[in-house]
């Protein structure tokens, strides 16, 4: 009989957890916007950005960084599209390739461009998402709903009173 009455109240006690028994996908990291960053910095002893070419993708940063250089640097696009300032031994700019902005950028250190101090920065279009299907999201509803049990509370206390009295009608 105890063994009975402690399974109905653990059964009582479960009823009230319902929701969904598949398993949760792992949901995405979160990304901080310096994850899609790329860092350019000076390579003062050949008066050189290092690197010198980089590849990103539209909505993603460059940053240009350097301190305690011997020399004053900046970073300036030919076309003005981004511009570091006015040289500095120490800069911090950071500029973002928005959507629509592929394509190919070459800049220069203006003090040591006829020295060499040039770079280029390849900006590719970002991916564009798969369109979406409206009868392909109904049926991931659908589905999705299939999936939900909110009778599960029911289910589990109806079976706790039918095991607890089963127990009670064979002890009598």
């Amino acid at each position: 009989m105890r063994t009975a009455v402690a399974l109905f109240l653990a059964l009582l006690l479960l009823a009230p957890l319902q929701g969904d028994l598949a398993p949760v996908a792992d949901a995405p990291p979160f990304q901080d916007q310096s994850s899609n960053e790329t860092i350019i910095s000076v390579d003062s002893t050949n008066l050189r950005f290092s690197p010198s070419s980089v590849t990103v993708t539209e909505g993603e940063t460059v940053r240009f960084f350097w301190s305690g250089q011997a020399l004053p640097h900046n970073a300036v696009e030919a076309n003005g599209v981004f511009d570091s300032g006015e040289p500095d031994r120490n800069v911090d700019y950071v500029f973002t390739f928005e959507l629509g902005m592929n394509g190919t950028y070459d800049f220069v250190c203006e003090p040591h461009a006829a020295l060499g101090m040039v770079g280029q920065i390849i900006v590719e279009p970002a991916p564009t998402p798969p369109p979406t299907n409206q009868s392909d999201n109904e049926s991931n509803m659908s589905e999705n709903e299939d999936m939900d049990t909110p009778a599960l509370p029911i289910v589990m206390a109806i079976t706790a009173v039918l095991v607890a009295a089963a127990v009670r009608t064979r002890r009598d």
